[in-house]
């Protein structure tokens, strides 16, 4: 659903920083202190946009060291503590013209650093500062658009306007009407006159675009600019996020057990392995095996984390119990709650016989919280539950140790690299938590997983072959809820449907699929119907993310 304002949506705050190529952040409540650093801070106010966390991510890229949260925690004390060296407005789905709506405190705007505001971020700024900011009346912007420069240019966008004009990503129902005074044009687009302004005097830049987005081509330019003139030195690292990592997972499991939830996937591993690292033996993994795993991947798993790691690990085979329940369900947030209910379960029944556990240890990643967390007040809706996400009943006992809990998948494996973990780990692809249950629409039954594991198998192993996999974000099978008529030999055959899926992405926030040749698909379809009892069909699904997600339910 668009708001009147934008179609902007956003979770939970996050801690956030950056190393080289990548990012590192936390949520407040868990790395509280690590703020408490030498290096130079930017404060991102959140207004409730889904694409804050972008904003994060271009910084991180610049090695710049900033935090993110929510508007209504950004008080006059809090600036005095937090110190920014600068400041990003973020967008949001609300109108300045309601009452109520989100608001920065003043303060800011007498802090003396240069401030950048995006969409509703540069709205907010206008109508506080003396401008004017109205209703659509034609004039809204969602998707591409085109912005032309002033004949005044500003340090602000060197490496922009080469050409007559830059692409940019417009979201806004709501737009300026009158700038604020101090304030001057230097971009326009046509519905929106006021599309890039500047006070230079101040310092204080507002733009009506997104920069932070894939389909601003030149956005981290502008970023890049923004941060070079507030004097940031770009000097926030990996190795420096994990030895503060490190030291936070101490200071708060202290002599206390941890068991780690762990599911064989990059995301598990890593915090594992960073978990381990911080406090040695008293880390127990807990690897449930729910019997919706890959083939093979039990024994692998457990391979390397009890020979090649050394860690404590218990093999709960569950399946039994897993299957049992999910018997007969066949709608996805049913299934999807379920076993995070049964994760929860299991949990809670090997931490009891683990002494001294106070705490459970979960590879949460951020784009799981944003699928399943609304902003707090704000209108969005829950795309999907993860298991993973929303913490622990209190019957549990437990605290939850979340490392990864803020950063996508390309930093997990930039952080899994500093510590040490295979490439050819490191490079596999996600794999849910709920693993294939979310592949098999519909109901799950024992023979239907049996056919998605081999033809799983086979569709990897063509991929591999062909030299695809690392080009590839995601790839993996669904087995489809219904079956067509066939015709094998002589012989006619009624058996089921196939979806391939494979993506291409960066973070998993969204997603383009992979164009895979006519001849591949024929030769991996023939491959799967040959090899795989069961399956008599195969499809190509060719959905991006968004409309679609990435896995099937």
């Amino acid at each position: 659903m668009r708001s009147k304002a934008t179609c902007d949506a956003k979770v939970t705050p996050f801690w956030a920083t950056r190393t080289p190529g990548l990012a590192q952040i936390a949520p407040a409540s868990y790395w509280q202190g690590m703020s408490q650093t030498l290096h130079d801070r930017l404060l991102i106010i959140d207004f409730g946009s889904q694409v804050t966390q972008l904003i994060a991510r271009r910084l991180r890229e610049l090695n710049v060291y900033c935090e993110i949260h929510p508007f209504q925690s950004v008080t006059d004390a809090f600036l005095d503590t937090f110190a920014p060296k600068a400041v990003i407005l973020s967008g949001g789905p609300a109108s300045v013209i309601d009452d109520g709506s989100p608001r920065p405190p003043e303060k800011v705007f007498r802090l003396g650093v240069p401030i950048l505001g995006i969409c509703y971020g540069q709205q907010v700024m206008m109508h506080m500062l003396g401008g004017r900011v109205e209703r659509g009346h034609g004039t809204a912007e969602f998707g591409r658009a085109y912005v032309s420069p002033s004949q005044q240019r500003i340090d602000l966008l060197t490496g922009w306007f080469l050409e007559e004009r830059e692409q940019v990503w417009m979201s806004h129902g709501d737009h300026v009407s009158q700038i604020a005074p101090g304030f001057e044009v230097y971009g326009t687009s046509p519905n929106a006159p006021f599309a890039i302004t500047a006070d230079l005097e101040r310092q204080f830049y507002a733009v009506q675009f997104h920069p932070e987005v894939h389909h601003t081509p030149n956005g981290k330019t502008l970023y890049e600019n923004f941060v070079r003139s507030a004097g940031f030195k770009g000097d926030w690292t990996m190795a420096a996020y994990r030895e503060e990592a490190i030291r936070l997972i101490r200071e708060q499991v202290g002599d206390k057990q941890v068991i780690c939830g762990l599911s064989g996937g990059v995301d598990s591993s890593v915090a594992a392995v960073l978990i381990h690292e911080a406090i040695g033996d008293q880390l127990t993994c807990v690897f449930v095996d729910h019997g919706l795993l890959r083939l093979n991947e039990a024994d692998e798993v457990v391979t390397m984390f009890r020979d090649h790691y050394n860690i404590p690990l218990i093999h709960a085979d569950e399946a039994d119990l897993f299957l049992g329940e999910l018997e007969g369900i066949s709608d996805p947030e049913e299934k999807r709650k379920t076993i995070g209910r049964l994760f929860i379960d299991v949990f809670q029944k090997y931490a009891g016989e683990i002494e001294g556990a106070e705490f459970l240890a979960q590879g949460t990643l951020y784009p799981d919280v944003i699928e399943s967390v609304s902003f707090s007040g704000g209108p969005s809706v829950t795309i999907k539950s993860h298991h993973n996400v929303g913490g622990l009943p209190e019957k549990m006992g437990l605290k939850l140790v979340e490392p990864l809990r803020e950063l996508f998948k390309d930093e997990v494996r930039a952080l899994g690299h500093e510590l040490g973990l295979p490439a050819s780990f490191i490079g596999r692809h996600p794999f849910p938590g709920p693993g294939l249950a979310i592949r098999c629409p519909g109901e799950i039954t024992r023979d239907k997983l049996e056919i998605l594991r081999k033809a799983d198998a086979v569709y990897i192993d063509q991929i591999r072959k062909h030299g695809l996999y690392d080009e590839i974000w995601q790839a993996f099978v669904a087995i489809l809820p219904v079956r067509t008529v066939g015709v094998m030999g002589d012989g006619r055959t009624y058996d089921y449907a196939c979806a391939l899926r494979a993506v291409t992405s960066v973070d998993g926030m969204t997603a383009d699929y992979y164009p895979f040749s006519h001849e591949f698909l024929g030769e991996t379809a023939t491959r799967i119907i040959n090899e795989v009892k069961g399956i008599n069909r195969v499809t190509y699904d060719v959905t991006s993310k968004p409309p679609g997600t990435i896995e099937w339910e």
